[in-house]
């Protein structure tokens, strides 16, 4: 084996290794993410809980946009892992 396809292999795998965690990374940020927009809304309700509705609406809207970009963060890491 020459010398470049060594380091052509040792680079393939750390880019696997990176995709890796850069899929783990996408899915903690998302549950961080979405802990906080549950934190804000139940805040939002104790003090004003005639607001619910609009809050829970709302919260639940933040929630799957924020889960729509780490899933998409997650399919890219997973896609250069396999390519």
């Amino acid at each position: 084996m020459t010398l470049l396809q060594v380091a052509t292999d040792a680079g393939a795998a750390i880019g696997k290794m990176g995709a890796g965690i850069g899929a783990g990374i996408a899915a903690v940020g998302a549950g961080i993410g979405i802990g906080q927009i549950g934190k804000g809304a139940m805040e939002a309700v104790a003090r004003q809980p005639e607001a619910s509705g609009d809050i829970r609406t709302f919260m639940l809207l933040t929630a799957a946009f924020v889960e729509g970009v780490a899933l998409f963060g997650i399919v890219v890491c997973m896609l250069v892992a396999i390519g």
